[in-house]
């Protein structure tokens, strides 16, 4: 029994007559634009990382400025 793959079924959904070229092996006609999307697709996902990091950065210098915020206050009443 063959394993059938997710990006199968939305290949399936999207269009059943790519699904069965790609079954029997006939090429794309549009590698150029796919081997595009990938890359527009690499891009997008450095960003989603790159913000990610960002937003974990702010984070932690918030709950330092907190922390030293505290300090201060509690610091100073002793």
């Amino acid at each position: 029994m063959r394993i059938i793959r997710a990006s199968e079924i939305g290949t399936y959904l999207y269009c059943r007559r790519a699904w069965k070229y790609q079954r029997k092996g006939v090429p794309s006609q549009n590698v150029q634009e796919m081997a595009l999307g990938a890359e527009i697709h690499r891009q997008h996902g450095r960003r989603v990382f790159a913000a990610g990091c960002l937003r974990t950065l702010a984070f932690a210098m918030l709950l330092a400025a907190m922390v030293l915020l505290v300090i201060h206050f509690v610091g100073g009443a002793l």
